[in-house]
């Protein structure tokens, strides 16, 4: 039998104050120094990247709320021990379409795997697969939306389109032992999933889908892991994250929902059979500090 853990965060969300703070102490390190051992001990992490390489050309834009991190976060994600981001959510045309590509070729230098977003129709052709000790594992991701900005070919950003994320899980079928699906959907601030949510998390778990992993709410959700039959009469234990939470963003203080997250964590099995499973579940709650010690210091940190 074969074995593999999982951890998995939600909302990478880096503000300025953040990057201020990261600036002053000279790196990245300090802040996540207390969660790394929980995800670096995991054989594959992901989270969601809210935000983008833009570089140096990156334009504020007056009333809008747009991000943009120096290439050095990326570095510091994988010391940090992520394997893969899903970079499909509203803030990915942030920096345009010059913005979005340059953030896939950050992250490519940096050895993070991605998924979600796209620099050709070629590229958005390719289902990312992911072989961990020999499980492979596809992975996919979609957002409800760009906060209105123009995505120039609908291939750069994969949308949230049923028929669409039900094909793509049919075309890895064959190809995987285990089904990832990253969702960012759902209202901001609300914590629960909606109707509309939650039928299409059951949509994903009948068509063979393991675990849905969700993001964009910025407040947790409930977790469940339970036992359902897709439509190929396949029993086994599926996970329902409709919103993992901010893992790093900073709020007001009176929002203190907002700077709570979990880091999900994941057992896996492969039997000789050749039958996986998700075995275990847990989760390490964390908590975004604020202004300790001295002003606008940041620490994330379990809870």
């Amino acid at each position: 039998m074969t074995k593999i853990t999982i951890a998995a965060v939600g909302d990478l969300l880096m503000k300025k104050k953040m990057l201020d703070s990261a600036a002053r102490e000279g790196g990245f390190a300090s802040i996540f120094a207390k969660v790394k051992p929980y995800l670096r001990k995991s054989d594959l992490t992901i989270g969601n990247l809210e935000t983008t390489f833009s570089g140096k050309n990156f334009r504020e834009e007056p009333g809008k709320l747009l991000f943009n991190s120096p290439d050095e976060f990326a570095a510091a994600l994988r010391n940090l021990g992520f394997d893969v981001l899903s970079t499909a959510n509203n803030h990915c045309m942030d920096g345009k379409r010059s913005g979005l590509r340059r953030t896939l070729n950050v992250l490519d230098r940096h050895g993070l795997q991605h998924t979600g977003t796209f620099r050709s129709a070629r590229e958005a052709r390719r289902k990312l697969i992911v072989n961990v000790k020999g499980i492979k594992i596809g992975i996919l991701a979609y957002t409800k939306g760009t906060n209105g900005l123009p995505v120039p070919e609908p291939w750069l950003v994969n949308r949230l389109n049923r028929s669409k994320i039900i094909a793509d899980v049919h075309s890895l079928k064959n190809k995987t032992d285990f089904i990832i699906v990253c969702l960012h959907f759902g209202k901001e601030f609300r914590t629960y999933p909606d109707r509309n949510q939650i039928r299409l998390m059951q949509l994903l778990f009948h068509n063979g889908v393991n675990v849905v992993l969700g993001a964009h709410p910025h407040v947790m959700h409930p977790i469940k892991m339970f036992k359902a039959k897709d439509i190929d009469g396949i029993v086994r234990n599926r996970v329902a994250a409709s919103s993992l939470g901010n893992f790093v963003s900073t709020e007001l203080p009176r929002h203190t929902a907002r700077l709570r997250g979990t880091i999900l964590m994941l057992t896996i099995t492969k039997n000789a059979k050749g039958v996986t499973d998700v075995m275990k579940m847990s989760c390490v709650s964390t908590r975004i500090m604020q202004n300790i010690g001295k002003k606008n210091v940041f620490r994330v940190v379990p809870d």
